[in-house]
């Protein structure tokens, strides 16, 4: 693997983002991101637009077709695929968590949760924070696989942490960090890297 796939992956996984956003993302410094998505742009891999980069086709075609190259090893992984297999299911659950956050059933109907209620924000919450400890040993599996997804180990805490102290953006607002952007970044990384398809 080669730093350049790394940088395409981390835009890739970003959708539109500023180098920095891409380094942290993938683990390169941000002087190293920006050389490397200057050098993408120039031949035609990314397009830098509103201050971030974008994959552009020929760059999409060229990275999908590393993958296979660069992650073979990892895919024949049967420890790394097992926790990637673990981590489908306890998606299943995080996926209802974040439906039950950003809803109340009022009347048999589905409404915005407008976090008014409090005692059921805290209960959500802490079915969150069951759902974290149970994927923290997934995690550390993955890790051991591909060390670099430990960055999602200290991302998915800080905004649990965030999230427990009252800051209820941090559950799942699509604009920062929180823990379900997070959370679908590293889905995504993960499809990617293992060759599967996101299940609608």
């Amino acid at each position: 693997m080669n730093d350049m796939h790394l940088a395409l992956h981390g835009v890739a996984i970003k959708k539109h983002a500023a180098a920095t956003v891409v380094a942290g993302a993938v683990g390169l410094s941000e002087a190293r991101a920006d050389s490397l998505l200057k050098e993408a742009a120039t031949g035609g891999r990314v397009v830098e637009a509103q201050g971030g980069y974008v994959l552009s086709p020929a760059g999409r075609m060229i990275l999908d077709n590393q993958y296979s190259r660069f992650y073979g090893e990892l895919r024949a992984d049967q420890a790394f695929v097992a926790a990637y297999d673990r981590f489908e299911r306890v998606n299943v659950e995080l996926k209802q968590v974040i439906t039950d956050w950003q809803t109340l059933d009022v009347g048999g109907q589905k409404v915005r949760n407008d976090h008014s209620n409090k005692d059921y924000d805290a209960g959500v919450l802490d079915r969150l924070g069951e759902v974290h400890e149970r994927f923290e040993p997934i995690l550390a599996q993955l890790i051991r696989g591909l060390p670099r997804l430990a960055v999602y180990r200290h991302k998915l805490e800080s905004a649990l942490e965030e999230a427990e102290r009252g800051q209820v953006q941090w559950v799942s607002d699509a604009k920062i960090e929180s823990y379900h952007t997070v959370w679908f970044e590293m889905h995504e990384d993960l499809l990617r890297v293992l060759g599967r398809a996101r299940e609608e």
